[in-house]
């Protein structure tokens, strides 16, 4: 992961002509210190990328699935969350195939997850995937500021209600803790390259499985407290709710699951970080499997142990919505685990984002010196920092605009949820089965493109399912709320 230091923003370095030239870069991997590409030697491996994959999928999501599965109920709540590992899991083989063209070895390289699309589909669908992947990561990023700013109260009000007894409510307004996080993200956000992230990811993977243990471990501790499993096989009991109410939020679970598992839009990002031989897709292929194996084992445990433990009072956040109070210091020691799992999330869903801006900038205004020029800053006992100005202002203007509109819309649940509606279906199904099938020339009509476009109309019908479930609940929310004034 970390060698890739020369891919600067998706863009090839203008010296490398001079070293194609001088040194044999040949199309079965490339000399001892570039790739056949002429980038400098990719050093990524399984586990780089599998860090990168799971700081991506276990972020704030696997907090709202007790809530998920309690909306489901013990039957549909496992079996759905299943269904969508597998539809996870299967999609991205395809769209890691789609990689490199032609060849799986030497064909030419897709950098980004649009370029794929690009070469392989063309036409319309470029501009169409660019607004739904880069509005999807662009919503990931206000969520992920939500998700902080709710964890960082949670620490402060269950330290206000161990020293009040419980006795004080300890309201908290969330915008100062939100702003807190956009200047933690100013800072975070002038690391150049996706490539350069691979500390900050294995640290946030460490992270979310600190928090996740936590809480599967208070959900174990809880049902062995009561001595019994809470919960039905068919969900949240209608009596607790109306009819109408459990339709949407069983959509709204629907949304919720899918939020858990998207990463696809930054699938493509990753691979390209992973060194060859073997060819990327097999690396991927195989991180893939270790990574959604892994996840959908602790969504399963945190789901279905919160479940058990609340019943139909599953909160949607488990470690923030108070099921639990005791002990204190373990809730702190979790949420403070969210807040730094989501500084390293943030990155990783921005930097794509970051990339495809820059390059655009670089490609129209390519005499600018604001844009172009790289002010190096020595840094005692490590490489120089390369500053760029353009790079500096844009970010930092991304950051604000996204703490303002979190600031604005702080409800975590249905945010959730309508992201991964209108992300799972476009860019974890569609565009990696029409990429397949366009790339291996799959005969319309035959077994195998009915059983792809089967599987893609299944997917659009829940996506759009979930999409309503979570509107409806913004909907809601909007009912009761006031701007920037938000209070837990």
């Amino acid at each position: 992961m970390a060698g890739n230091t020369a891919t600067k923003n998706h863009l090839p370095n203008p010296h490398n002509q001079a070293f194609n030239v001088s040194v044999d870069v040949n199309q079965q991997g490339g000399s001892k210190c570039f790739d056949d590409d002429g980038r400098i030697k990719r050093t990524g491996t399984v586990w780089t990328a599998s860090a990168h994959i799971i700081t991506a999928v276990i972020g704030s999501g696997v907090l709202s699935l007790a809530w998920a599965t309690a909306q489901l109920g013990w039957v549909a709540g496992p079996v759905v969350m299943f269904l969508f590992s597998f539809v996870t899991y299967y999609t991205s083989t395809l769209l890691s195939a789609c990689y490199r063209s032609g060849d799986p070895a030497t064909g030419k390289r897709n950098y980004t997850y649009i370029d794929a699309v690009r070469t392989n589909l063309g036409g319309a669908k470029v501009k169409i995937c660019g607004l739904v992947q880069y509005l999807n990561l662009f919503g990931v990023a206000i969520g992920y500021t939500i998700a902080s700013s709710i964890s960082m109260m949670a620490i402060k009000r269950s330290n206000c209600f161990h020293s009040s007894q419980g006795e004080n409510p300890c309201q908290i307004n969330s915008n100062p803790y939100m702003i807190a996080f956009g200047v933690v993200e100013i800072v975070f956000s002038q690391i150049p390259d996706f490539d350069q992230l691979w500390w900050l990811s294995i640290v946030a993977a460490v992270m979310s499985f600190t928090y996740s243990t936590i809480g599967l471990g208070l959900g174990i501790a809880k049902v062995a407290e009561t001595g019994k499993f809470r919960g039905t096989m068919t969900g949240i009991s209608i009596g607790y709710v109306t009819q109408t109410q459990k339709i949407w939020s069983s959509f709204r679970a629907l949304g919720d699951m899918a939020f858990a598992y998207s990463y696809s839009m930054i699938l493509i990002e990753i691979q390209d970080t992973v060194k060859s031989p073997p060819s990327e897709a097999k690396t991927m292929k195989k991180a893939t499997l270790v990574s959604v194996a892994v996840t959908t084992l602790f969504y399963m445990l945190c789901g279905c142990m919160g479940y058990a433990a609340f019943g139909d009072l599953s909160p949607g956040n488990l470690l923030t919505g108070f099921g639990f109070y005791n002990p204190y210091w373990l809730l702190d020691i979790a949420n403070a685990a969210i807040v730094i799992h989501l500084v390293g999330a943030y990155q990783v869903y921005s930097q794509p984002l970051f990339a495809f801006i820059e390059k655009n900038a670089q490609e129209r205004f390519p005499d600018s010196q604001f844009i172009t020029k790289e002010i190096r800053i020595p840094i005692p006992g490590f490489h120089s920092f390369r500053l760029n100005l353009f790079r500096l202002i844009w970010r930092t203007i991304f950051v604000i605009i996204t703490t303002v509109i979190s600031m604005l819309l702080p409800f975590f649940n249905d945010i959730a949820g309508l992201l991964g509606a209108l992300g799972f279906w476009p860019l974890t199904v569609y565009f990696p089965v029409e990429m397949y099938i366009a790339q291996k020339k799959i005969a319309k009509w035959s077994t195998k493109w009915l059983s792809l476009q089967i599987l893609s109309v299944a997917c659009l019908i829940i996506s759009i399912a979930a999409a309503a479930g979570s509107i409806a609940g913004v909907v809601l929310d909007l009912k009761s709320y006031k701007p920037f004034s938000t209070t837990y």
